[in-house]
């Protein structure tokens, strides 16, 4: 029996992995699931209730009452929902019932983007893919999508919070961001999302090929 195709993407704020994602899982016809998502949609839950965000036991019952199906992108992408989601994402015990839905979601093939996909989620994953570009690039590509949709935004805001966002992903104790030891690593810096597709897709080829043959 074929082993089912797991693409796990990782890789910092910004890099682009989830727009690579998503054209990678429509192209193998495979389910996605950004799991940054996830935790978004827990501080979410959090903030309709009212509930502190330091409230661990809520935290976790939003969690395991989180429907993966159910999620929705514009919403969660707000800002403030995502700074509300840094504080959810540091909760051991939050973490470890999201792993085990997203885990749940991966079981059949698909693609996942996220922080600890190859490390933590999926470390059996046929395909790891580790997407980065300079703090300075992915700042100047999310100041020119948020005035690109009319928003107010501000080159050295975004850059400093970027950083502080790596910093922050990379020095947690719990599955910090790092690339799993038999990722392939993928700057994207120098590339548009149509020259990063094509690389990811030679990438997860030449790997399918060497599978198939063994």
């Amino acid at each position: 029996m074929a082993m089912p195709l797991i693409i796990a993407i990782d890789g910092p704020a910004a890099s682009g992995k989830g727009t690579l994602a998503r054209r990678l899982a429509a192209h193998y016809d495979l389910p996605h699931l950004d799991t940054g998502l996830t935790y978004r949609a827990v501080a979410h839950r959090l903030l309709e209730l009212g509930l502190p965000l330091e409230n661990v036991s809520a935290a976790e019952t939003a969690a395991r009452q989180l429907d993966l199906g159910a999620m929705d992108r514009e919403v969660l992408s707000q800002h403030a929902v995502g700074e509300a989601a840094s504080k959810v994402a540091v909760m051991p015990t939050v973490r470890r019932i999201l792993v085990d839905k997203q885990r749940v979601f991966a079981a059949d093939g698909a693609v996942l983007d996220g922080r600890d996909i190859g490390t933590v989620v999926c470390p059996d994953a046929r395909v790891k893919l580790y997407v980065t570009a300079s703090p300075e690039v992915r700042a100047r590509r999310r100041h020119d999508e948020m005035t690109a949709a009319g928003r107010d935004a501000s080159y050295q805001t975004i850059l400093a919070d970027i950083e502080k966002r790596d910093a922050r992903d990379m020095g947690r104790a719990d599955s910090p961001l790092k690339p799993a030891e038999d990722a392939h690593l993928l700057d994207t810096s120098q590339m548009d999302i149509e020259a990063a597709f094509s690389a990811a897709k030679t990438i997860i080829d030449d790997n399918l090929a060497v599978g198939s043959t063994i």
